[in-house]
């Protein structure tokens, strides 16, 4: 369980510092709101954006990005709903997946803007 949490917290990280590299501005790392976790909270411009982070050391069970199912997202819904009220936030959201695959010390990102749309589909 040790190097699944370690592999988690090296994907995380790799999330972050990709997108400080595209301009965005990390507000928080691991937010918490009752049973859900935010892994990253940016800002883009104007827009919060509510990012969870998908890392393997394999696609053998699929890509990472698809492992991130409606009840994921109805908990980072209620979960960005809460921040922006508690922040005073009344414009844009958006929810994105960043997926780290590792290949042995490489590893390859990929960054999926608008994921998903909670309360659609």
């Amino acid at each position: 369980m040790a190097l699944k949490h370690e592999l988690g917290k090296r994907g995380e990280a790799i999330a972050a510092q990709y997108l400080l590299d595209k301009g965005y501005r990390i507000l928080e790392r691991n937010w918490r709101y009752k049973r859900a976790e935010v892994d990253l909270i940016a800002d883009d411009a104007g827009v919060l954006v509510f990012v969870e982070v998908k890392t393997r050391a394999s696609e053998r069970f699929g890509a990472p990005e698809v492992f991130v199912g409606k009840r994921k997202q109805a908990f980072m819904a209620s979960a960005a709903s809460f921040f922006c009220d508690q922040q005073g936030h009344a414009g844009e959201v958006r929810f994105d997946v960043i997926s780290v695959l590792f290949s042995g010390k490489d590893f390859h990102t990929a960054h999926l803007p608008d994921a998903f749309f909670p309360g659609l589909g």
